[in-house]
């Protein structure tokens, strides 16, 4: 019996040093660092399925970082209706928060929760009221500075959810919050251009003309100790200000236009160099016709999905036109909003329910991937980002 529990153990201790030997030793022979260099210079997906120790290696900071999607989500079950008392239902309402946020692996293809938003002060976002259940409100969010930031959002009394902006770093994995806003907001319009944040109209409490020809600045560049929001050149009227509007930067910048869907649009151009406001380009306006977006790393690129049609296009500045990549698509139907990233333009379908991913590095563009929302979820927005730094099993 003693020879057997020896035997036992000496096969534990085997087992754990070749384990230990696994995860530590990357090509047997070579020296870590030199690992590092000959790895690097391979694709994360061919490396994940070969072994532990280099499934780690590509979470590590020796690893140079891959893009991941990151979705903002609602509950699908936001609103319930087991209370037969209104009161009850709007505690319920008040009680909850809206807004939950994840993020894809692309190489494992798993859905994660990032960490728990700061609770003080707490969050409390609203996507769905009781008297407008069919409605929903807007959750307003960007991606600045490899960045995901959380600008505007409701809640259950109709007022501006957040007293400053709330973004997340994902090569810290952490929350931060951004400088409290001259005048808290909602149905703005919103975005980044060349590492700064721009607010541009919008509602506080209640309407208020200044606000709604307002646009304000916040230069994520500086350090965080010199952050502040700087007032811009104004709006020449507060017709931005009744939804919350698609507004994108494009090329130094801001574009703005009043109305989502393929309404009949009104059009503005903020130019961040002169800080001057100007008139939207007829072919940029006319073609803007379901949600749009521009390449997260350098916004060279703006691209548009007609929501009806399905179809994907590409704007070319040059002759103001739009260039159709996919003529309809049944993955594109329905779009509700898009991220473009890595020759990737993401979009959230079917009712938030499911996000299609299209390369348009290739030629022709075509959907390569649709993906299911986590669970009981719904995306209502979505982040090209470096993926976090944490070491996968």
């Amino acid at each position: 019996m003693e020879d057997a529990l020896k035997r036992i153990k000496i096969q534990e201790n085997y087992d754990q040093e070749n384990n230990n030997i696994e995860l530590s030793v990357l090509i047997p022979g070579l020296p870590d660092h030199l690992a590092h260099l000959c790895l690097s210079n391979l694709h994360p997906s061919l490396l994940y399925d070969v072994c532990k120790s280099w499934r780690r290696l590509i979470y590590t900071s020796f690893f140079p970082p891959f893009y991941s999607l990151y979705a903002v989500c609602s509950p699908t079950t936001t609103i319930t209706s087991s209370s037969n008392s209104s009161n009850k239902q709007y505690a319920k309402v008040d009680d909850q928060n809206s807004v939950e946020f994840f993020c894809l692996d692309p190489i494992s293809s798993k859905w994660s929760s990032l960490p728990n938003p700061p609770s003080d002060p707490p969050i409390r976002v609203l996507r769905r009221h009781p008297s407008f259940i069919s409605r929903s409100l807007s959750i307003q969010s960007l991606t600045v500075s490899e960045r995901m930031v959380l600008i505007a959002a409701t809640t259950h009394k109709f007022l501006p959810a957040l007293e400053r902006p709330l973004g997340f770093n994902p090569l810290s994995n952490e929350w931060f919050f951004g400088p409290q806003f001259p005048t808290p907001r909602r149905w703005c319009g919103t975005s980044s251009v060349d590492g700064s944040v721009y607010v541009a109209s919008g509602i506080g409490s209640v309407y208020d003309g200044d606000v709604a020809r307002s646009l304000e600045k916040w230069d994520v560049k500086k350090k965080a100790n010199e952050w502040k929001w700087e007032k811009m050149a104004g709006l020449k009227d507060g017709r931005f200000s009744r939804e919350a509007v698609d507004a994108i930067g494009y090329r130094g910048k801001l574009c703005m236009v009043n109305i989502k869907g393929r309404a009949v649009k009104q059009g503005a151009v903020y130019d961040v160099a002169k800080d001057e406001w100007e008139e939207m380009p007829e072919g940029m306006l006319g073609g803007w016709n379901g949600p749009a977006a521009t390449t997260t790393n350098d916004e060279s690129e703006m691209y548009v999905v007609d929501e009806t049609k399905g179809s994907l296009s590409k704007y070319i500045s040059e002759i103001d036109e739009w260039e159709e990549l996919i003529g309809s698509c049944d993955h594109l139907k329905g779009a509700e909003q898009i991220s473009v990233g890595r020759g990737r333009v993401c979009v959230i379908c079917s009712g938030g329910r499911q996000i299609a991913v299209v390369d348009v590095a290739v030629t022709p563009a075509n959907v390569i991937r649709v993906v299911n929302t986590p669970p009981e979820m719904e995306a209502i927005a979505l982040h090209i980002l470096p993926r976090i730094n944490i070491v996968s099993d």
